[in-house]
């Protein structure tokens, strides 16, 4: 009998991916933070998520593009710019520790296969 990784880990391997995803998002805006005009982005997780368990069975391929949107500012700049570094760094941080979080889950399953495997309890 073949073990469906699919099943067994459910959404967490998309979870992961976009978690990468946002991470690089992020990163592109305190990247650009001085940039004059450069409207910071963020990815919406939820719906993110939500669209890769509808499309699970479709394969490992993720859009994210509907899921990215525009941040609006807290305080608008002169130059246009919407980039706010201190939530940036936030966000940033917050989805740092969720991808870790998100990590050590799928690690915990994969084992949990493995003890079953071994034909441990």
């Amino acid at each position: 009998m073949a073990i469906d990784f699919t099943k067994a880990l459910g959404v967490h391997p998309q979870a992961l991916a976009l978690r990468a995803r946002r991470t690089e998002v992020l990163a592109s805006n305190i990247a650009n933070e001085s940039t004059p005009g450069f409207q910071a982005r963020d990815l919406d997780f939820a719906q993110a998520l939500s669209q890769a368990a509808d499309e699970a069975g479709d394969g490992p391929a993720l859009d994210t593009d509907d899921a990215l949107k525009y941040r609006v500012p807290y305080h608008a700049r002169l130059d246009g710019g919407t980039v706010e570094l201190g939530a940036e760094q936030a966000a940033f941080s917050q989805n740092v520790s969720d991808f870790q979080t998100s990590l050590t889950f799928v690690n915990m399953k994969l084992r949990g296969l493995a003890k079953a495997i071994e034909g441990q309890s």
